[in-house]
């Protein structure tokens, strides 16, 4: 029930709460007007002079309740990268190679100088006939028959550029997943570079893309469809001394008698490849072999590798994946090399060179003049179109 008195009487209301704001200030009293709107000569402000000021009172009020209904997040204030524009970017030194693949034919492989554009080499195609014959007889002659062969260097670029404004603003990164170079230990192990600048960063890269581009071509080169490359090892092989599985799974036996072929035919296999899948069924081979507690890896030349004893060799063997030979059903293989007639010729070994300051960027190549040939084709064997 409302108490008698007259509307809006001060004593019909809880004094209390509104001395709590206006202590001193009657009721009705205009106590703010900063654009002057009821006094037109001045502005003024009363707050500061209440028992409690109102805008600290109202903003802890504002803030409090906003508190608990939601704190401000990450994205608040705009947009920026990310969508965080109140958090920097972290900086972290490290950049990973997603596309990176060892290169183990490229170590492997010995490289021997070849001065000029073309690589020779000799074979001996048939030896002198010996003979016996009767006391003081008349001894006939026979000669050697020999074949002079070559293969024509080709030639590998890799260019790169790299801006001004990028040179300038790019921090040092370390380059992961980069081979070391080939006289470091162990060979061929994935390893960290550091690259200072934006220019050494661009040099590491395009110099890992024409060391990829060297095993591509030492293994799956075909100059019969790109005459600017050299054969590889598929290509020169062919069919010599293969064991064709005809889509069929691998076993065991099949390396004995891939090494049984290169044997016959006056080779001593002493390093193996093999596309990914045909490595780990090998293991499995193996392992089923020996039991699961002799699990049979190893490492050589600084690659993983299992041991194969072909019987035709001395000891056994490393066998290496390699990431350029096709996994496909199919058209799985394994390839027996007898390294000793193998060689990488080069004519130069990789090279950089810097080319003309045109605009605001820095230009170079990169380039390596070389190619492979095998002395003895029969040497070495494959075992060739498995489905495992």
């Amino acid at each position: 029930m409302v108490k008698t008195g007259s509307f809006g009487n001060s004593q019909d209301i809880n004094k209390s709460v509104y001395n709590n704001t206006f202590y001193g200030v009657e009721d009705g009293k205009v106590y703010a007007d900063v654009a002057g709107s009821v006094m037109q000569s001045h502005s003024f402000d009363l707050k500061s002079s209440f028992a409690t000021d109102l805008r600290s009172g109202w903003m802890d009020t504002v803030e409090e309740n906003l508190t608990q209904l939601k704190s401000m997040g990450t994205g608040a204030g705009g947009t920026g990268l990310t969508d965080n524009p109140l958090i920097p970017i972290s900086y972290k030194q490290e950049i990973i190679d997603l596309t990176r693949k060892q290169t183990p034919l490229s170590f492997v492989m010995r490289s021997v100088t070849n001065q000029g554009i073309v690589a020779p080499y000799k074979q001996v195609t048939a030896k002198p006939t010996a003979f016996f014959a009767l006391e003081n007889a008349t001894l006939t002659s026979s000669d050697a028959t020999f074949d002079v062969l070559s293969e024509n260097i080709k030639y590998m670029y890799a260019k790169g550029s790299t801006t001004g404004p990028l040179n300038a603003g790019a921090p040092s990164y370390n380059l992961m997943g980069t081979m070391p170079p080939q006289n470091a230990d162990p060979r061929g192990s994935f390893g960290n570079t550091n690259a200072s600048n934006a220019d050494q960063l661009n040099i590491l890269l395009q110099a890992k893309s024409l060391l990829e581009l060297e095993e591509e071509t030492i293994i799956n080169g075909d100059k019969s469809t790109n005459p600017e490359e050299f054969d590889g090892i598929v290509a020169i092989m062919s069919t010599t001394n293969t064991v064709a599985k005809g889509s069929t799974a691998l076993y065991l036996d099949d390396f004995i008698t891939a090494g049984r072929y290169a044997y016959d035919d006056g080779g001593y296999v002493n390093f193996g490849f093999c596309d990914t899948v045909t490595y780990q069924k090998t293991i499995e081979l193996i392992n089923a072999k020996v039991s699961l507690r002799s699990y049979g890896e190893t490492t050589e030349y600084g690659f993983t590798a299992v041991k194969i004893n072909t019987g035709f060799s001395s000891g056994a063997i490393p066998l290496v994946p390699s990431r350029f030979l096709s996994s496909t059903a199919g058209s799985q293989s394994a390839y027996l090399l007898d390294l000793s007639v193998w060689e990488k010729r080069v004519l130069q070994d990789m090279t950089y060179e810097k080319l003309a300051k045109t605009k605001d960027s820095n230009e170079f190549f990169l380039k390596k003049y070389m190619c492979i040939i095998c002395m003895a084709e029969q040497f070495n064997s494959s075992i060739t179109a498995m489905t495992n």
